[in-house]
């Protein structure tokens, strides 16, 4: 049994929003971490990462609880920006100028649509100067996270229990909140508590594991779950009454399902007979990057305690087009400022993901950003926002093929994740050499873990 690792205090500089302790190694050899964290997440189309974390990342509980708190008000706001842009989906489409592709998948009741589009959520942050920044909300069924941190934190688990099983810090298991969720919806739509997880294996590299997982775990937790294919999802629904799945998980994207030649037809005809798929298609527009630009121009229905938050939390953003706003209790030409400053700006397109559709102003030449940005603002569907200078903490790495684990500061992009707006855990993903930019595990190879209160 191993032992508890003490806590030590933290020597090296950061941002003191993380306090000034961690959690050390645990101990046994790096390749034995290695070997654990890699046996969990196996074969879910998660790839190679050449330095992984030796302990989770501690958080303070305060700096911990503060992330989820304002997570959920936040989500809130988002979700209340996007349904106002326009009375219907139509009317939405249009106002968010969403490509031809988007313009699918949506249930015929609309309030239905509306209520469950924030089912699942995560946005996307970093610990700036001043404290956490959201750089953008993630609200979709397929967003990366609930399968990485269930299975870093089994592992933590396991590493840092003492006879008693107890270990030195706290996280909810995102699969125990969604499973959670999944009853409660059930219960709150008088169905019965059956379960589809749509996917596809072509989706994961031919293996079903990364489904099998989740559907698994919910048959332990009194659920009724199935693993469908597309091709298969009309027997959710095409069978006696007592066999259908009324809910399921959407996870996947319309844009990845393209990529791979995979028919959505079979989705939609779920949706028509009744199946409820969370997060609805109305969640694109949540995600939308606009979203945010308009949530943080400010919106006339906003609460002075709401527009303060805003101010707080989000980075000036702005929906980038040719036209005036405001920076600094300054009117601006918001074209003419995004091209002049562009070392302190951020460019991304409203729809995009694993840091695809966006451009760091002070990493892309000026020639090319001005083009950017003029090209950007005829067509009106992406956002100008404050570059926000990541801060760091300190954590142990255990490199691949190394003897002993190595400590490094690094800049975390954190993400609490939320289910029925019920905090679930945390995904962090960062570079092992302390360097910040773009962080995707599948774009740019970054490394992840999940992230504890102690």
């Amino acid at each position: 049994m191993n032992a508890l690792v003490e806590i030590h205090r933290q020597t090296a500089s950061g941002h003191p929003w993380f306090g000034d302790h961690r959690i050390a190694p645990p101990a046994v050899p790096p390749a034995t971490v290695r070997r654990m964290l890699d046996h969990e997440i196996r074969d879910t189309g998660w790839p190679y990462q050449r330095l992984l974390p030796a302990a989770p990342i501690a958080l303070p509980r305060a700096s911990y609880a503060e992330l989820f708190r304002v997570s959920a008000a936040l989500l809130d706001l988002v979700r209340r920006t996007a349904l106002e842009t326009a009375a219907t989906t139509e009317g939405r489409l249009a106002a968010y100028g969403m490509p031809e592709s988007e313009h699918r998948l949506f249930m015929a009741d609309q309030f239905t649509e509306e209520r469950y589009a924030d089912c699942v959520a995560r946005p996307d942050i970093v610990i700036g100067p001043n404290g956490p920044q959201f750089l953008e909300f993630n609200v979709s069924g397929a967003l990366g996270g609930p399968v990485e941190v269930h299975s870093r934190l089994a592992v933590w688990r396991e590493l840092y229990a003492d006879d008693a099983g107890r270990v030195p810090f706290s996280s909810q298991d995102p699969f125990a909140v969604r499973a959670g969720m999944f009853r409660d919806l059930c219960a709150e739509l008088g169905v019965a508590p059956r379960v589809a997880v749509l996917g596809s294996a072509r989706d994961q590299g031919g293996a079903t594991r990364y489904f099998d997982m989740q559907t698994e775990y919910f048959a332990g937790r009194g659920l009724t779950a199935r693993f469908f294919e597309p091709e298969d999802l009309h027997q959710a629904w095409d069978c006696p009454p007592h066999l259908r799945y009324p809910v399921g998980l959407r996870d996947f994207t319309i844009p990845d399902w393209a990529e791979l030649g995979i028919d959505t037809a079979p989705v939609q005809d779920a949706l028509d007979h009744g199946c409820l798929l969370v997060g609805t298609q109305t969640s694109t527009f949540l995600s939308s990057k606009l979203t945010l630009g308009l949530l943080s121009e400010g919106r006339p229905w906003m609460s002075a305690a709401e527009q303060a938050l805003v101010d707080r939390y989000l980075p000036w953003t702005r929906v980038l087009s040719h036209r005036f706003t405001h920076r600094d209790g300054r009117r601006i030409d918001l074209v003419r400022h995004a091209v002049d400053n562009r070392e302190s700006l951020v460019l991304k397109a409203g729809i995009g993901m694993s840091g695809k559709q966006v451009a760091i102003g002070r990493e892309t030449d000026p020639a090319q950003w001005e083009t950017a940005v003029a090209s950007a603002a005829e067509e009106g569907t992406s956002i100008v926002q404050e570059f926000v200078s990541p801060r760091t903490c300190r954590l142990s790495l255990a490199a691949d093929g190394a003897d002993e684990f190595h400590e490094a500061d690094i800049a975390p992009v954190l993400g609490p994740l939320l289910f029925g707006g019920r905090p679930a855990g945390m995904l962090a993903r960062f570079f092992g050499d302390g360097t910040a930019g773009i962080v995707t595990v599948h774009g740019t190879h970054s490394s992840d873990n999940c992230v504890v209160a102690f």
